[in-house]
């Protein structure tokens, strides 16, 4: 059987990077190896971008790679916000099309819950959103909770459950939660986007206006890279709204991947599936 951590996949090395270390990490805590996996992209990073390790690894080479060991078995633990979005379709789509190329030597493979339904997703942005209050000595700041913003409703819907949680646990340590999404303003669900709600929160209420408005942007991202990396998508639409506001200052969360919380509620989630599998009664 073999078992692998998979994401998205990004261009930028530090998403590898950081896969790789909560690949490690799980394969320490279930005793099992867990390889780091990405749906796309990764391959196409230089191998010195990687501190001169293995090159990046994407989903078709690698079950191809898999089957010519004999190997007939994959379970996959999604490392991404919504195992429901678009990504888990196109990752499933991907791996059924392969089960018909391969109808000779046929193989199974399974999903294991995401972090989503391990329930820590919102304990652990309320515990970014407070780190960032503290660092900055914030009082009381209004907290965008931003996710990356696509075509699936339920991926939305799942940001806004996530939100309204994260609401009931910081209570009254901040001014308001509201959910937003970077970007695909074309699917309504995906409003406010987080230049939108940026606006709205920089727009003078009060007569003088404050000296400035302090937002906590909470990053619903796993892993750096394009949109929540140093200088990335996100970053650019919070810096071009303080461009056009002066008073507004943004303060970014640090990620929901590389939260203490993340990798272990990851391999509880591998080893029931791993367990289920293995139990004869459950066959």
């Amino acid at each position: 059987m073999t078992v692998a951590l998979i994401d998205n996949g990004s261009l930028v090395p530090a998403a590898t990077r950081n896969l790789r270390v909560v690949a490690t990490e799980l394969s320490v805590l279930i005793e099992t190896t867990v390889h780091a996996v990405s749906w796309k992209h990764s391959d196409r990073i230089p191998l010195a971008a990687l501190d001169g390790d293995s090159p990046g690894t994407t989903l078709v080479p690698f079950v191809r790679s898999q089957l010519a060991l004999g190997e007939r078995h994959f379970v996959f633990a999604p490392f991404f916000i919504s195992a429901q979005g678009a990504i888990g379709s196109a990752l499933r789509s991907d791996l059924e099309k392969l089960q018909q190329e391969h109808a000779e030597t046929p193989f199974a493979f399974t999903f294991t819950p995401g972090l989503a339904d391990a329930g820590v997703i919102a304990q652990i942005v309320a515990t970014r959103v407070r780190e960032t209050i503290g660092v900055a000595s914030l009082d009381l700041p209004p907290v965008l909770v931003v996710d990356h913003g696509g075509p699936s409703p339920a991926s939305a819907a799942l940001r806004d459950r996530l939100t309204g949680d994260v609401r009931a646990l910081l209570g009254s340590a901040v001014l308001s939660v509201t959910a937003a999404s970077m970007e695909g303003g074309a699917h309504a669900h995906n409003h406010p986007l987080l230049a939108e709600a940026l606006a709205a929160l920089s727009a003078p209420r009060t007569s003088p206006p404050p000296a400035r408005t302090d937002v906590v942007v909470a990053l619903l991202f796993l892993s750096p890279g394009r949109h929540a990396g140093p200088g990335g998508d996100i970053a650019q639409i919070c810096g071009a709204a303080e461009a056009s506001s002066p008073s507004l200052c943004c303060h970014l969360t640090d990620l929901v991947g590389t939260h203490p919380l993340a990798t272990p509620a990851l391999a509880a989630a591998l080893q029931n599936t791993l367990s289920n599998l293995h139990d004869p009664n459950l066959a």
